[in-house]
């Protein structure tokens, strides 16, 4: 199979650490983390499909989270070398895909809020995944009318907070609007995988660690409690404030619990 092209932006020597962001964000979301991990680490922060210089998903069918985990594949290593995945959001949910299909070759997974909603249904949180549903929803119909504005106001109050469309400046909104788009075929992958708990526990490595925040959205939550629940030699850490997005706002909390799961 050929290898997709990639846009990546990369810092540092050592062994490798993937970092793959959430949706509307880009590689650039990691600045920060790159900073950090740069004296230790040859650190690489990829473009998903639709961000940067990474084409846009155009192919006829679902997204799969193994088609976004592929765009990892270029950087893995030869011999018997091993990276570690760092993922935040929907970037959780594909570095759990990849860790899984390149497992011989991932030594350390960091998920930093994963939002692998299918979970919510498959092992009954019926009200959590209805709010995922609600939200899917409301980007795949204003997707196809092109009102990509109203989705980024229910997007964007969602995950951080209501009140929070209204009190961006209006550039911005055009910009959060347009960078919206490959979320349309996002939800897509996190809606439709099917890998079951004792799949992950196999596939994934031990040395796992789940990062979240205890004011994230109801989701979330309830993702990590299934989590705790189902696969309990990975390590949890907790950051009492924060949000959803506390990897791009609050580094200085998120970035020390990634070093130390990294280490």
């Amino acid at each position: 199979m050929k290898l997709e092209k990639t846009d990546f932006i990369e810092a540092g020597n050592g062994e490798k650490v993937i970092l793959v962001h959430s949706s509307v964000a880009g590689a650039k979301q990691w600045r920060s983390l790159m900073e950090t991990l740069s004296s230790d680490f040859h650190v690489i922060a990829i473009n998903l499909f639709g961000y940067g210089s990474t084409r846009f998903w155009e192919d006829d069918g679902a997204q799969r989270l193994k088609d976004q985990a592929r765009l990892i594949e270029p950087f893995l290593p030869t011999g018997d070398d091993k990276i570690s995945l760092v993922g935040h959001s929907f970037g959780g949910s594909v570095t759990m895909k990849a860790a899984a299909m390149f497992k011989s070759k991932v030594r350390r997974l960091a998920l930093i809020e994963p939002n692998p909603f299918y979970l919510l249904q498959k092992y009954g949180r019926p009200e959590a995944y209805q709010e995922a549903v609600t939200l899917r929803d409301a980007i795949k119909s204003n997707g196809k009318a092109g009102t990509w504005e109203v989705a980024a106001e229910v997007f964007a109050n969602y995950w951080t907070g209501a009140g929070s469309w209204d009190a961006m400046p209006d550039a911005r909104k055009s910009k959060f609007a347009q960078a919206l788009m490959p979320n349309f075929h996002e939800w897509d992958a996190v809606m439709n995988e099917e890998t079951s708990f004792a799949e992950w526990e196999r596939d994934l490595p031990e040395d796992t660690t789940v990062v979240s925040a205890q004011d994230t959205v109801r989701s979330i939550i309830e993702i990590v409690e299934l989590m705790k629940e189902n696969v309990s030699e990975w390590r949890f850490e907790q950051i009492e404030r924060g949000g959803h997005m506390a990897a791009m706002t609050k580094p200085d909390l998120i970035n020390p619990i990634v070093v130390n799961a990294l280490v």
